[in-house]
């Protein structure tokens, strides 16, 4: 049973930064997915994997219940992103690298 400790990144679907503050603990598979022959359903008997996410309000917090527990985990840092952001108006501005045209 190995742990997981990151930052989730905001999701696709949203402008803010919602449900990204919190540090999150989950757990590794331990055993592989199959394929329900009937249904064709996936299932797992892992339930720590799929129905267990314990949130933390930082880092520490979620290390120290980790080794409190004596579960082995990893920590994994967030990135920072990469865009610049700016203003609709900077389309329009005279002093451009390259001249916008239509």
């Amino acid at each position: 049973m190995f742990a997981r400790i990151f930052k989730p990144s905001k999701t696709a679907m949203q402008s803010g930064k919602a449900k990204s503050a919190a540090w999150v603990l989950e757990f590794d598979p331990e055993f592989a997915k199959r394929v329900d022959p009937l249904m064709g359903w996936t299932s797992s008997s892992d339930t720590q994997s799929t129905q267990v996410r314990l949130t933390f309000e930082s880092k520490e917090q979620a290390v120290a219940y980790a080794k409190n527990h004596g579960i082995p985990h990893q920590v994994f840092e967030p990135t920072s992103g990469k865009r610049t952001l700016k203003a609709y108006s900077d389309n329009f501005t005279s002093n451009r690298r390259m001249p916008w045209t239509h």
